[in-house]
């Protein structure tokens, strides 16, 4: 049985911030106390922890970690470590895979080579099609996260587009729809136009008035109206817009709402003004829109109308990003870089620690009623990652870990870093050195 004393630390948990030592024995966190009330054993590994906060994990409800089959971006393995590295304990990962996951098979596959590869705790949705509704009512409500379904094309082709399959899908949904939303006909309408006006040769900056924002209200409302119609759980990921905010209520608990949203990254922190310094590399579905676009999702956050902030962690090759409009991929990697790219924000009084752990600590454990993590509480996993808010280091590629080997944030400055990252009570991440004999857990889920 092992154990771990944290001391000194300032505990940063629903809504608090305070100075406490934590004890993990074995896999969980066994006592929290004031400084100096908690004993260890001789056996006990001690952590000074003046000076430095610890919060739980981070848990990222979207990731794509390209396995099986894209591997050559990014796998399991080399994406978790990336990840353990940026405070992340626990991931949900999307299906459009090769092969897609969209069925049983495909599911328990993905299971297997994650229990084999994983350095942190996983889970896998399964991917709805326009015709594998049979195979989505086979999944174990407290094994599986949630059902990726795309309302809008993206990386992948998984494309959802006939309505009686959408209608079927919300009426009948056990666990959570988590949805990309954009519109198809209003996309490839500006295809269409701009086509016309650039030929093949469209700069990126035109890519947020190609899947724009009325793409994105339009098929969200669409979503949130079969959702009220099926009371089905929903949930939208990666909004994008001012507009969309409209559909979404911060009136009643998470744990009562039937309709949640999320925001990513990438779309709290850039704007079009990006395009011409970045080009491709900040290409994402949805596409990174105004800054008058990016405000509103800041305060939605702030407001609680947005419950979760996640990454899309969506790695490509620099040479596939470097490809021309419709060749170069959407999506990038981001899980090494989001926590301290969100302390940043808090640095600069966008948000305070608080609402950063609400939203990437605790409400996706509530979202998706993630058994035992999330929280700092004695008889929870100990899922945690201690952090120095004043260290100050430059995204560099002889920093980064993900397997594709770039980063939209080269050359950023941020003036916190990750110090340890916890995973069941296993240090995994430690100044820069990884425990790569170290596998996580299978999350489960109290449903």
């Amino acid at each position: 049985m092992s154990s771990i004393l944290i001391q000194n630390a300032t505990i940063i948990n629903e809504g608090k911030s305070f100075r406490g030592d934590l004890l993990v024995a074995n896999e969980t966190i066994s006592a929290i106390g004031s400084p100096g009330h908690l004993r260890s054993k001789s056996e006990t590994k001690v952590i000074d922890a003046a000076g430095l906060l610890l919060i739980p994990g981070v848990i990222d409800d979207q990731v794509h970690f390209r396995e099986p089959g894209l591997t050559h971006k990014g796998d399991i393995f080399s994406e978790t470590k990336a990840a353990a590295a940026g405070g992340i304990t626990s991931f949900m990962d999307m299906p459009n895979t090769i092969p897609q996951t969209v069925t049983i098979e495909y599911l328990n596959e993905k299971y297997r080579l994650g229990s084999e590869k994983s350095i942190i705790n996983y889970s896998f949705n399964i991917g709805a099609t326009n015709n594998n509704l049979l195979e989505i009512m086979k999944v174990n409500p407290s094994e599986v996260c949630g059902i990726k379904l795309f309302m809008g094309s993206s990386t992948g082709n998984m494309l959802v587009d006939n309505e009686k399959a959408l209608r079927e899908l919300f009426r009948n949904a056990l666990i959570p729809i988590s949805v990309h939303c954009e519109d198809e006909q209003t996309i490839r309408k500006n295809i269409q136009f701009y086509r016309q006006k650039y030929g093949e040769d469209i700069p990126v900056k035109i890519h947020p008035l190609i899947r724009s924002r009325e793409a994105c209200f339009l098929s969200s409302s669409h979503a949130v109206n079969l959702a009220k119609e099926y009371n089905t759980r929903l949930h939208i990921f990666h909004l994008s817009t001012a507009d969309e905010m409209k559909l979404f209520s911060n009136e009643i608990p998470l744990e009562q709402k039937r309709i949640t949203g999320e925001v990513c990254i990438h779309h709290l922190w850039f704007d079009d003004s990006f395009y011409e310094k970045l080009g491709s590399k900040i290409k994402w579905n949805p596409a990174i829109k105004t800054r008058f676009d990016r405000d509103a999702l800041i305060d939605s956050v702030n407001s609680d109308l947005i419950d979760v902030i996640a990454t899309d962690h969506a790695p490509h090759t620099i040479e596939e990003k470097a490809n021309s409009y419709f060749k170069s991929p959407s999506g990038g990697p981001l899980v090494q870089h989001s926590l301290v790219a969100m302390l940043e924000m808090w640095h600069r009084n966008i948000f305070t620690l608080e609402k950063i752990v609400e939203k990437m600590c605790h409400n996706p454990a509530i979202l998706f009623n993630i058994r035992d993590r999330g929280f700092i509480r004695e008889g929870y996993k100990a899922d945690l990652c201690l952090i120095d808010p004043e260290n100050s280091w430059t995204v560099s590629k002889e920093n980064i870990l993900y397997k594709c080997g770039w980063s939209p944030f080269e050359g950023t400055t941020f003036k916190s870093k990750v110090v340890q990252t916890i995973v069941n009570g296993t240090v995994v991440y430690n100044n820069g050195m990884i425990n790569e004999d170290y596998r996580g857990q299978r999350l489960f889920f109290d449903r």
